[in-house]
């Protein structure tokens, strides 16, 4: 769904480029074209996730460089509202200027999340999953952002935030069990209110997108 902040561009982008003889690297980049005309600008954000499965991590676009980081098993539970936030206009409210003890924070916990993701460290992965540049500002967009979160915390996830631009939030867990606790704690966040949503649960996959 569009504005829906869980990659819909990047999904019909690599979608249409599934059964190719290309290789990953050169779907992305092909795939970059499409997310340029959705979002406005040509990144691999969603793109390469999608491609390659699991984490990544985009060094560059220019010249394209994709790192595949190794994982443990998670789970993910993701809760999207029915409102639309289109990337343009979350992008736009984006500060110009970071103060530099949040940009050497974020990039800290970046570098901390890749080790921990690799190592299969969850303690780790829990403390590294926090955004001091954009969750700030981008979550007054979301109606409740702040009492999902917890609510997900307090139900086991080990962190998450804004998926995308939003409006949909994103929580990883070490487990299923947990996952579907999380997911129940979201919607009972949600169910106080008037807004239309759905709920998501999956373990995160190695594979990219591919025909079945």
């Amino acid at each position: 769904m569009p504005g829906s902040g869980i990659g819909s561009s990047a999904a019909s982008a690599c979608g249409a480029l599934a059964d190719s003889r290309f290789s990953k690297l050169e779907l992305v980049d092909l795939a970059m074209a499409g997310e340029a005309l959705a979002s406005g600008s040509r990144h691999a954000d969603n793109l390469a996730p999608c491609i390659y499965g699991g984490f990544t991590l985009v060094r560059s676009t220019d010249p394209l460089d994709i790192v595949e980081i190794g994982f443990p098993p998670l789970y993910a539970t993701v809760i999207h509202p029915q409102i639309e936030i289109k990337t343009s206009e979350a992008r736009a409210i984006l500060p110009k200027e970071v103060p530099l003890k949040n940009a050497i924070r974020n990039w800290s916990n970046l570098g901390s999340l890749v080790a921990a993701l690799a190592k299969g460290d969850y303690e780790l992965t829990a403390r590294s999953l926090e955004d001091t540049i954009v969750e700030p500002v981008r979550k007054s967009l979301i109606p409740r952002f702040d009492e999902v979160k917890s609510a997900s915390l307090a139900a086991g996830a080990l962190g998450g935030g804004i998926s995308g631009s939003g409006p949909s939030i994103f929580m990883l867990s070490e487990t299923r069990e947990i996952a579907d606790k999380v997911g129940i704690g979201m919607r009972g966040i949600y169910n106080e209110t008037e807004i239309a949503f759905n709920t998501h649960v999956c373990e995160i996959c190695p594979d990219g997108v591919r025909i079945q």
